[in-house]
This record gives structure tokens, C-alpha cells and sequence, in this order.
């Protein structure tokens, strides 16, 4: 969710800044996760991860280590999945920011750096924490791209034989446990429903002001 919300942020500020080069197509890309089966995104991820590619090298070079089929891939793919929720999310507060604010603040010789920190951001908080929720509630039920890049073999934080909530519900199925299956599925329906209803509400807010 940390990731989700750095990175969605960062573009959503491009977004909002109106030179931006091809804006249509950048706007695309960043919503391409929400069209784009799983297994695609998580190929993709494997062959810009994987232990053979440029990336893969360079990280075992430095670290030692693998990032497919670890804690870090799990990341990595919820922040993937979870990034074009956070960024419209976050859209929305930036522009129901009113200008004259932004004027003023240029007006009496902030910097557009300090702008950004202490009036832009701030104005568009409701957005942020509402992208946050929806990104964290995304997260939650990523399946496809997870189980592709991080199977149930996590060593970031000394997490050994667990899996997401995702993963576990359906190898709780498999090994014919229904009680642990559903205990876990209903948690993440009352989690998922409870953010998503915050995160509505906060949205609504933002486009009546």
C-alpha cells in the first residue's frame, strides 16, 4: 500500500500537469493492469524479474538473492495491481483543488516544490487516503499475478510457509479444509466491503466540494 501510494501519487501529479507529453498514452499505460489478464502482467513481471533478466542479475549481484518467488515479488505484484485505483483516486483530490489556492501560494513566492508539500498535497489528502484504501482493498485479492511471481515462498521479513489471503483461501480448498477456507474468505469480504465504502464516501466528498 506504501508503494501503491508513492508511485499512484507521482502519477497522478504527471497526469494533472498539463504539459505532459502524450498525456492519453501515459494515462493508458498506467491503466493497463486494470484491463490485462493476470497471467499477462505476472509474464511480464517474471521476465523483467526473473533470475536471467537485467534486473534479476543486477539485484543477485548486489543482494545475493532472488526477488521472483520471494516476499518481494508478493509486493511488487500487489503494488502492480493495485497502482491505476490509487492514481484515480488520487486524481480526483488534485483536482478538486481549487487553483486560486495554488495561485495565491505562487502568488506570495512559495516555491513549486513547497507548494506541492504544504497546500497541493495536503488539499488532495481525501484522495490519497481514498486511493489508499482502495489500493490496500486491491491488494488484498490479488490472485493471479501473486501466485505466478511469489508462489507461497517468502523470505523478505522471515515469513516462511504462508501465503496471501488469496493463495491461502484456494489451497484451503485444495487440501479440502472448507472451515479455514471460509473463515479467511469472509474476513477479507468484511475488510474489502468496509474500505471500499470509506473510499466511496471520501470520493463523493471530493467531487460535492
Amino acid at each position: 500500500m506504501v508503494l501503491s501510494v508513492v508511485l499512484g501519487t507521482g502519477f497522478a501529479l504527471l497526469l494533472a500537469w498539463k504539459r505532459l507529453p502524450l498525456p492519453d498514452l501515459f494515462q493508458a499505460l498506467v491503466s493497463t493492469p486494470l484491463v490485462l489478464p493476470p497471467t499477462v502482467l505476472g509474464f511480464y513481471l517474471l521476465t523483467l524479474l526473473g533470475p536471467h533478466s537485467l534486473v534479476g542479475r543486477a539485484y543477485h549481484a548486489v543482494f545475493g538473492g532472488d526477488i521472483i518467488f520471494t516476499f518481494k515479488a508478493a509486493v511488487i505484484a500487489a503494488t502492480v495491481g493495485s497502482i491505476p485505483l490509487v492514481v484515480g483516486a488520487v486524481k480526483i483530490g488534485l483536482d478538486a483543488v481549487e487553483p486560486n489556492m495554488v495561485a495565491a501560494a505562487r502568488t506570495l513566492g512559495a516555491s513549486p516544490g513547497r507548494v506541492l508539500a504544504t497546500v497541493t498535497l495536503p488539499l488532495a489528502a481525501p484522495g490519497i487516503i481514498a486511493g489508499a484504501m482502495l489500493g490496500f482493498a486491491r491488494a488484498l485479492g490479488d490472485y493471479g499475478m501473486t501466485q505466478m511471481v511469489a508462489s507461497q515462498r517468502f523470505d523478505g521479513f522471515g515469513i516462511h510457509n504462508e501465503s496471501p489471503a488469496s493463495i491461502f483461501v484456494m489451497n484451503e480448498m485444495v487440501a479440502l479444509r472448507e472451515d479455514s477456507a471460509r473463515n479467511m474468505a469472509i474476513a477479507t469480504t468484511v475488510l474489502g466491503v468496509v474500505l471500499l465504502i470509506l473510499a466511496n464516501r471520501l470520493t463523493r466528498r471530493l467531487r460535492r466540494g
